[in-house]
């Protein structure tokens, strides 16, 4: 029995956003031969729920770029961020006029004023990131139409109830900004990655996909050995050198490529299918 650990964004789904055919039939191939496959993804839970349920995938999930791990439905694992943490970056964020996005327990939170925040850091941003103002607009309306996005005015009345905080995403459009932020967030007790060049995520230290990965070995019994991690970004990174085998898309970033035992087709072109027929069926 094998454990797959596979990425979604860049990965299992298509720049459309779409899981094709060909790597949804490569996935229940993989299951009916007996092998576990895994969503491990930077986004929250209630998202890839989402493409789970229209793609009637019943996979184990690490959500949160691994922070908090599901099986059935339920925590097998959870590393949060301590809540005076998420204040002071909460604090630092917002004096800066950062856009960020709050990955919880009981959903994702984002200040009221995210939309405002999104549009100045788009207008205040360097221009190579190739955005248009559509663009930037289509994302935030899409975001804020859907019910996975909640609003908040104070963060210290949202942390008084029992809810934990497992990941910031933060939408770094200006390249000096965001090297500021990544020197501040490094520091003893986070883990500081992100899954694109125009955004950072924090996590708690235990809180990557590395260790989503052991967690769930461990849960199945399979040892690190026999276990695969399919990815493309930079948030990856701890799941593919944790795995026993580790497959970089031929989308990925080329220092994701050069640390991986193989390199497979693109996201675009069921990269995910090409890997599980070559490597796994």
């Amino acid at each position: 029995m094998k454990l797959i650990a596979i990425d979604m964004d860049g990965t299992l789904l298509s720049e459309k956003l779409e899981i094709s055919a060909e790597n949804l039939a490569a996935i229940q191939e993989v299951e009916a031969a007996g092998h576990i496959v895994m969503i491990c993804s930077g986004r929250a839970k209630s998202d890839i729920l989402q493409f789970t349920k229209r793609y009637h995938l019943q996979c184990p999930i690490g959500a949160s770029n691994g922070a908090v791990v599901y099986v059935d439905d339920k925590v097998l694992h959870a590393a949060y961020i301590p809540r005076q943490t998420v204040t002071d970056i909460s604090e630092l964020l917002q004096s800066n006029d950062v856009p960020y996005k709050l990955y919880t327990s009981k959903g994702i939170f984002v200040p009221r004023d995210w939309k405002e925040k999104v549009m100045r850091a788009f207008e205040n941003g360097d221009s190579h990131h190739h955005f248009t103002l559509t663009e930037i607009e289509r994302i935030t309306e899409h975001q804020l139409q859907s019910n996975i996005v909640q609003f908040y005015d104070d963060i210290n009345e949202l942390l008084q109830g029992d809810i934990e905080v497992e990941k910031f995403f933060i939408l770094t459009l200006h390249s000096t900004q965001r090297e500021q932020l990544l020197n501040h967030m490094k520091k003893p007790g986070l883990m500081v990655t992100a899954s694109a060049p125009t955004n950072l995520e924090i996590m708690h230290e235990n809180g990557h996909k590395g260790n989503g990965l052991r967690v769930m070995a461990q849960h199945y019994n399979i040892p690190l050995e026999n276990t695969i991690a399919m990815g493309d970004n930079f948030n990856d990174v701890p799941m593919l050198e944790a795995a026993g085998f580790s497959i970089a898309m031929g989308n990925a970033e080329d220092k994701v490529k050069e640390i991986c035992d193989a390199v497979t087709l693109s996201n675009n072109e069921s990269g995910v299918a090409h890997a599980l027929r070559t490597y796994v069926l």
